[in-house]
């Protein structure tokens, strides 16, 4: 989940350039994200975390309605928690009166069970943050106040959880935890930034922690959630805190690089994007971003470009050579187009901001006001394919999920399933 508050980012770019000097197996070595090893869209953003669905056969446009709805189903509580889906199941957090509810649907809409993991969130933008992640059968799921569970997927039994703030000494945000956790492998992986680690391991079927990262003075939690990489030499985790972005060893925790940002009083509230060789952040701050390129024992960067674009809490996705996003003001306003080299951006249309994913040559964009559209792009931007109104509220900050031929919405209490086969 993003933080809904802070709606304006800038994007930037930079490359490390440290002394370091790669090894032939470096250089050999292509960067690529890492793939859930559990199938469908099992967790935040999707396999690999980019908001990008690798589904064919989904309708070139839509009809004036929009696509078929099959079914919506309320009591998923509020929130903005995006869903995810596994085999035949739904899985989505939304707060309740007093309990964070964890809801598991049917392809059918049926609800088959619902469990909790602590207390609302009662601070600015109440509501559930955080998507849930699935791997071998169990569910992980860290709520606004850094409780973090891990669940019996069939059931929803508890079957362990622990608070990772109080046992890293950190401190909560402004707007609540919204790191959506990542496993991989006997891990699942934290973003405390307290006193006693940066980043932590834990073992997945226990939460005895494996490891804990040095700590950096005075940081706190961002809003992002974390990526993984394979070098080909190192599985290196990308994250932020409030004020740096950084890559940890997956296997160790040592800290690999780290770049403060430029604003002391900047906020990440975005999932780091893999462009081929870089790594783009958008900041809340309005003066500084950043893309970073993937070094191994780099410790310093240098800011490569940067473009006064304001994306918004939907974040970007890269297709291509080129980063896609919604910007409210700047040099761009409406969804926008920035080249991944130099940060150029051109403006594909002047919808309002919102959330965005990309599945068989199409754009699924989502304004924050409820209008869902489908756009195909051409040489002069965005050209609209169908679209439909989801809701007339607002704050609909849940992002657009897609699998098994299925366009999934929500809309703080309720979930849609449309059909979007061909």
């Amino acid at each position: 989940m993003l933080l809904p508050l802070t709606r304006y980012s800038l994007l930037a770019a930079v490359i490390l350039t440290s002394g370091h000097t790669l090894t032939a197996v470096e250089e050999a070595a292509a960067v690529r994200l890492v793939r859930s090893s559990s199938p469908d869209w099992p967790q935040w953003r999707g396999p690999y975390r980019n908001g990008v669905c690798e589904e064919k056969g989904l309708l070139d446009e839509w009809p004036d309605e929009g696509p078929k709805l099959d079914w919506t189903v309320s009591g998923m509580g509020g929130g903005y928690a995006s869903p995810i889906l596994v085999g035949d199941t739904i899985y989505i957090p939304g707060d309740g009166e007093e309990k964070l509810r964890i809801s598991a649907v049917s392809l059918k809409g049926e609800v088959r069970w619902q469990t909790t993991n602590g207390i609302v969130w009662t601070g600015p933008y109440p509501g559930a943050r955080a998507a849930c992640c699935y791997d071998n059968s169990k569910l992980y799921h860290m709520n606004a106040h850094g409780r973090l569970v891990c669940l019996d997927a069939a059931d929803g039994s508890e079957l362990w959880a622990v608070n990772a703030l109080d046992r890293f000494q950190a401190k909560n945000t402004i707007w609540g935890i919204s790191e959506s956790v990542l496993v991989d492998g006997d891990l699942v992986f934290v973003t405390p930034a307290g006193a006693k680690g940066l980043m932590a391991a834990l073992d997945k079927k226990t939460s005895e922690t494996v490891w804990a990262s040095e700590p950096m003075a005075g940081e706190q939690a961002s809003y992002a959630s974390p990526i993984l990489l394979d070098t080909g030499v190192k599985r290196l985790l990308i994250n932020s805190t409030a004020r740096h972005a950084f890559a940890v060893d997956s296997k160790t925790g040592e800290i690999c690089w780290s770049i403060r940002q430029l604003d002391p009083s900047n906020t990440i509230t975005t999932t780091p994007i893999l462009t081929g060789d870089g790594i783009v952040f958008t900041n809340a701050s309005r003066n500084f971003g950043g893309i970073f390129s993937v070094g191994l024992a780099d410790r310093a960067g240098k800011r490569l470009w940067s473009a006064d674009v304001k994306t918004s809490h939907g974040g970007a996705i890269c297709v291509g050579d080129s980063l896609y996003g919604a910007s409210s003001r700047g040099s761009v306003k409406g969804w926008a187009r920035l080249d991944a080299t130099t940060g150029g951006a051109t403006a594909l249309n002047d919808q309002p901001v919102g959330s965005l994913i990309h599945a068989d040559e199409r754009f699924y964009c989502l304004t924050e006001r409820g209008k869902m559209t489908l756009q195909k792009l051409d040489r002069d931007g965005f050209v609209e394919m169908g679209s439909f109104q989801l809701a007339e509220g607002k704050d609909v900050w849940a992002h657009p999920v897609i699998c098994k031929g299925r366009l999934l919405l929500r809309d703080h209490d309720t979930l849609y399933c449309y059909n979007i086969r061909r």
